[in-house]
């Protein structure tokens, strides 16, 4: 965003210097890139007159010329200076603009060095406007008139001596795009006064024979409002010269009073407006409404467009005639012979802008103030305003306005909490200078009810506000100091249960040799499809680019990712690990913390004892186990082979209590590895760190080691089963015989095949348990023992339909 010094006095009465207002800009969070000092470039040029300009004795198209000039200034001592000139305007008694010797010209680059041209000297330059930088005129030198101050600088004669700054502004700041935004902004921090804009009354002479017409569809979003005037018996030509002056220093070409005026607008006021050719308008009616597809659109930049479906177009009976919010169209475009025009002022929703502008590959000042955002409530005023100057620069006089839909509605209102802006900015801001200040910036205050003003659609809370008065007040005059202790003694735990968790989870897994990586929270929707998100609930409004469209359902698809990356640089046998949020909804509550970790390849380098091997299933479920006990989870769990379908059906557990999943495991199935583009295996394990429980004692000590001084026993067990009976089913039938006395069982052997079968009958297998049982009072009597054997039969055929063998 570029504007001049004198541009920004006619918004802010001040009388600070460029430095206090670029210092002030850049303390605001308006950060100065750059101020370009017109006296430093064009300085040296001064006014001077041509007293004799005879004919080269050697070239026809040269004149020799006698050059009076000052150079101490208007006044001073008069030097006379031989320029050979080849301009066909040089002539005897002309005023012009003379450049001495060693001066940088920067329309050409160089530096003006004493010359020789066709045998005679030449210790100058008598300069174009192009040389100046001014326009593209090269046709000859420039002629001021007679009455010119001799010695002048040129700068100072025309008023160019006008610093332009340049700031940055920020996405969150479209109100910034506008002088008077900026004006505000500096009038709040008491660096002048805001001039308010003078909004005129103009009365509709006549009903506009034009009318606007907004669609069902657009009227809820795309274009809530759109209104304009027509103007009649305009004289179309060159803007005067303060206008152009204004365009030009801020790098625009000036182009027709019409056209000028609403490049004006969009810098003054961050009010892009468009003007139509009326006569040009066909069918009376301007419609604005979504593009059909394959509409082909000639624009104001000359290049011809294809439209897509559902793209904002605004057209009449001859078609497309303009580019809603971002580019009008050539073929009602204003010309010089234009006598009645169409001046609409609207506004676009944004993100439809956004999508459109991206689309078409069209960068415009409209769009891009469109897309951060208009002040919804200034497009009548602006339409008065442009409407205004139209009739004071082209004459005409105005119909009465026609509009559809109406301004937004952007009223909400969020409570001031004087005493929270003090605590989180750490300065002593009294309340009344925190009210004074929102105040300042089009706040309305009611009591300590704060209403942001239609042209900030950042503000969206409390923590808005704070900024708001902070910036403001200026975090530049904040002092360290030591925190004060409120509490003698050891103070309270900074992080959260669960960020200690997290925190442990993530040294455990380090330990377990585990590389962590850092992925983007965004995935592609077909990546996202692949584990079970991709939903327009996760889909994001502005995504940084289409690999990166949705919220990322599991930490997997960004760590398989990474792992094929890698495999395709050459590393095969990888361990990677990352910890962080995954989501399955935008809102709040639809948000977990995972830990997740991966290892492909091989478990082991090769080596000349042949023990090398890969990853399987018991790698992962050893280090998930690992983390699950760092985490404090109980060591009696369950495990089910209900799991999601990226996990392959045969080697992979869900570890829980109950209906709780805490914990999953396995190998990763060979479709997703294939659709990933990652070379198998792979196992890898997940761990919901919030599912765990948390430990029943929560003290930072450990418990005390609790070891039975009686004999343990262990009985073994070999049950007939089913071929498709699973050994889990077994072992949890039996542990749940007597979970005070039962320690631990597991499976010792299993007998399955043809032998099996033809000992025990077609489709059985045999299942050989130990079951441990310690316990914890007595030493158990035979029969206990018995007792506990037999419950132990029992449960287990009961479970699997199977006999004792």
């Amino acid at each position: 965003m570029k504007f001049t010094l004198s541009w920004l006095h006619d918004h802010l009465e001040t009388e600070a210097s460029v430095e206090t207002l670029t210092e002030t800009l850049t303390d605001l969070g308006l950060e100065v890139e750059g101020v370009a000092d017109p006296a430093a470039t064009l300085g040296a040029f001064r006014i001077c007159k041509v007293i004799e300009a005879v004919q080269h004795p050697n070239a026809d198209r040269l004149r020799v010329c006698r050059v009076a000039t000052y150079p101490g200034g208007p006044g001073s001592t008069m030097v006379e200076v031989q320029v050979v000139c080849g301009a066909p305007n040089a002539r005897t008694g002309l005023v012009g603009v003379f450049a001495p010797v060693g001066t940088h010209v920067p329309g050409t680059g160089v530096d003006l060095k004493p010359g020789n041209l066709r045998g005679v000297d030449s210790n100058g330059m008598l300069c174009s406007e192009r040389e100046l930088l001014l326009s593209d005129d090269h046709d000859g030198i420039i002629d001021l008139p007679e009455d010119a101050p001799l010695g002048a600088r040129f700068i100072d004669y025309k008023g160019l001596n006008d610093p332009v700054i340049e700031i940055k502004i920020t996405p969150n700041r479209p109100d910034a795009l506008g002088i008077h935004g900026i004006a505000r902004d500096l009038a709040a921090r008491g660096l002048g006064k805001l001039k308010a804009p003078q909004l005129p009354e103009i009365a509709g002479h006549f009903p506009s024979p034009i009318k606007v017409e907004i669609s069902d569809e657009l009227k809820a979003k795309g274009c809530p409002h759109f209104a304009g005037r027509l103007i009649r018996g305009v004289k179309n030509g060159p803007s005067p010269e303060w206008l152009q002056t204004r365009l030009k220093s801020i790098g625009l070409r000036p182009i027709s009073t019409l056209v000028d005026i609403t490049n004006y607008f969009t810098f003054a006021y961050n009010r892009p407006l468009h003007v139509f050719d009326a006569d040009k308008v066909a069918g009376g009616v301007l419609r604005i409404a979504a593009a059909k597809g394959g509409e082909e659109f000639l624009a104001l930049d000359g290049k011809t467009y294809t439209l897509s479906a559902g793209q904002m177009v605004i057209s009449d009976d001859n078609g497309v005639e303009s580019l809603a919010g971002i580019m009008g169209g050539e073929a009602s475009g204003c010309t010089d012979d234009t006598v009645n025009v169409f001046l609409e002022s609207a506004f676009w929703d944004p993100i439809t802008i956004a999508t459109t502008g991206r689309a078409l590959k069209i960068n415009s000042d409209a769009r891009y103030r469109f897309e951060r955002g208009v002040d919804p409530a200034f497009t009548l005023p602006g339409l008065d305003m442009a409407a205004q100057m139209i009739v004071d620069l082209c004459g005409g006089e105005a119909s009465a306005v026609v509009q559809d839909g109406a301004a937004l509605d952007t009223k909400r209102a969020y409570k001031l909490n004087p005493a929270r802006v003090i605590s989180l900015v750490g300065m002593e801001i009294p309340e009344a200078e925190q009210r004074q200040t929102l105040t300042a910036l089009g706040f309305q205050m009611n009591g300590l009810m704060a209403t942001p003003p239609s042209w900030r659609p950042d503000v969206l809370g409390e923590a808005d506000l704070v900024e708001e008065v902070a910036r403001i007040a200026s975090l530049a005059k904040l002092k360290g100091a030591p925190m004060a202790r409120v509490v003698p003694g050891v103070p309270r735990p900074i992080l959260t249960p669960l960020q200690q968790r997290e925190k442990a989870a993530r040294r455990q897994i380090a330990a377990l040799g585990y590389n962590e990586c850092v992925t983007y929270s965004f995935i592609d929707s077909k990546s996202a499809a692949l584990f079970g998100g991709g939903s327009d609930a996760v889909r994001i409004e502005n995504p940084i680019s289409s690999e990166m469209s949705h919220l990322r359902p599991d930490l997997l698809p960004g760590l398989l990712a990474a792992a094929a990356r890698n495999q395709a640089r050459g590393f095969m046998d990888l361990a990677l690990f990352e910890v962080g949020p995954v989501f399955t909804g935008g809102e709040p509550g639809d948000q977990q913390l995972q830990a997740t970790g991966i290892l492909v390849g091989s478990a082991a380098p090769r080596d000349t004892h042949g023990s090398r091997r890969l990853v399987d299933v018991f790698d992962a479920k050893a280090d998930v186990e690992a983390v699950l006990a760092t985490l404090g989870a109980p060591a009696k769990v369950q495990i089910s082979r209900k799991v999601a379908g990226w996990w392959h059906p045969g080697r992979s557990g869900a570890i829980g209590l109950g209906p709780n999943t805490m914990a999953t495991f396995g190998e990763v199935h060979p479709r997703i590895l294939a659709e990933m583009d990652v070379k198998g295996p792979v196992v890898a394990f997940t761990v919901l760190i919030a599912n765990v429980p948390q430990p029943k004692v929560k003290t930072p000590t450990r418990p005390a080691l609790a070891i039975s001084a009686l004999q343990a026993v262990e009985r073994d067990f070999a049950f007939v089963v089913g071929a498709e009976v699973e050994s889990l089913t077994a072992v949890n039938a039996a542990q749940g015989a007597d979970k005070a006395l039962i320690e631990s069982v597991r499976v010792f052997d299993q007998f399955t095949g043809p032998k099996a079968e033809a000992q025990m009958g077609e489709g059985k297998k045999s299942i050989a348990l130990t079951v441990r049982l310690q316990p914890g009072e007595k030493t158990l009597t035979d029969a206990e023992i018995e007792a506990v054997s037999a419950k132990i039969v029992e449960k287990v055929t009961k479970a699997t339909g199977g006999t004792l063998r």
